[in-house]
């Protein structure tokens, strides 16, 4: 009898101790499933960037801000943050490819992109089909947060380009007095988005579009096209808001059609790189560039911009490293609210507890500014400058 009683209590202290040093399993409720982190892996996080090609210097300072945000962050609930980086080409088939080898892998629990609105497209489609969630940096077209198109999984921290548009209309109208205007678009989402924003408020506050363009992306001659435009005006101006090929052909050769001498030249931050002031050469001075405000003037940014010098040998190279530092850390932040952490450091991150923690993220002090979601993924706190070429550099001329 003394041996059973012995046993018994032998039992019970053996479950108290392995519960005392195990705790209770961690279950998963999550609707539409979770990720689980072992004590001793990381927390795998990827991005989808244009990191080769002639955009690359837009991809990878985004993808710079994402490896900096996690050298700042260090471990998240005891675990490393590990990233994934992928190309989205800046293409549909980029955004595409990348976007299903990242649902492919159930360890990723979020993804910071796309680069490129055209392979945004695709890409929330697929992250938000397959239970994923992605914010992007510099994705702006408004397609991507329209009530009727908006994919579950999409957030972004840059602005909508129904912003963009507006603010570089103003400012054309008003403070440069443009009255008659062109407009060119690639097809791209971003692209032709941008330019028909801009067109609709130009003629809004009184503006003539008097010609509205689309150009291919690949084009390696655009004389046509201008000259279909000059014919048409002429304008005063024509505004490109496509990316750096293209940018910088229709700029050099811009100077060479009969009609356009001494109109004004304007792209978006498609363009706003070293690589195209070199590529385009001379023919970029005096022309204007719209595009996000970096004139954040705050501690972090300070710090951030001192480690980019340090870590890459060089200033930025694009309008958006700031936007994917701050998309890095809402991802984060997130993830800290949401995941349930077992006794012995395992994770458990619910998919839609995650995505529902983004859209709620309110108030949270980015580099960018104060940034809120609305219920369709609009998170920025918008802010657009323009500026002017001068001396072979980029130069703040408005607010």
């Amino acid at each position: 009898m003394k041996r059973i009683i012995f046993l018994v209590l032998f039992s019970i202290l053996m479950l108290m101790v392995l519960a005392a040093c195990g705790g209770q399993a961690l279950e998963c409720t999550d609707a539409i499933g979770c990720v689980e982190v072992a004590p001793d892996e990381p927390i795998l996080i990827a991005s989808s960037l244009v990191i080769s090609g002639p955009n690359a210097p837009l991809g990878l300072d985004s993808q710079y801000g994402v490896e900096i945000a996690i050298d700042f962050r260090g471990d998240v609930l005891g675990h490393k943050v590990e990233l994934q980086p992928e190309d989205d080409g800046c293409s549909a088939e980029g955004g595409q490819a990348s976007a299903q080898k990242v649902v492919s892998n159930p360890q990723i629990v979020a993804l910071v992109g796309t680069s490129c609105s055209g392979a945004g497209v695709p890409a929330s489609k697929i992250i938000s089909d397959a239970g994923y969630v992605m914010v992007s940096p510099s994705n702006t077209a408004p397609s991507l947060t329209d009530a009727e198109l908006h994919e579950a999984g999409y957030l972004r921290t840059a602005h909508n380009d129904k912003i963009q548009g507006a603010a570089m209309a103003n400012y054309v109208y008003n403070d440069l007095g443009i009255r008659k205007a062109a407009a060119v678009h690639d097809g791209d989402p971003y692209t032709e988005g941008l330019a028909s924003v801009f067109s609709e408020s130009f003629q809004e506050l009184g503006g003539e579009i008097v010609a509205f363009e689309a150009i291919s992306a690949d084009a390696t001659d655009v004389i046509a096209p201008l000259t279909t435009i000059a014919a048409a005006g002429p304008p005063e101006l024509i505004y490109y808001p496509v990316f750096i090929p293209l940018g910088s052909l229709i700029t050099k050769q811009a100077q060479e059609v009969d009609g356009l001498d001494g109109v004004i030249l304007a792209a978006a931050d498609g363009v706003q790189s070293p690589d195209f002031l070199t590529a385009s050469g001379d023919a970029a001075e005096g022309m204007y560039v719209s595009g996000p405000d970096l004139g954040f003037g705050n501690e972090i940014y300070d710090k951030f911009l001192g480690a980019y010098k340090e870590k890459y040998g060089t200033d930025p190279t694009a309008p958006f490293h700031a936007h994917a530092f701050d998309a890095t850390n809402m991802v984060l932040d997130a993830i800290e609210k949401v995941a349930q952490v077992g006794d012995d450091g395992t994770l458990l991150i619910g998919r839609q507890a995650l995505r529902d923690a983004l859209f709620a993220t309110s108030g949270m002090s980015g580099i960018t500014g104060t940034l809120t979601c609305d219920e369709y993924g609009d998170c920025a706190d918008a802010k657009i400058a323009v500026s002017q070429v001068q001396g072979g550099a980029f130069v703040p001329v408005w607010p």
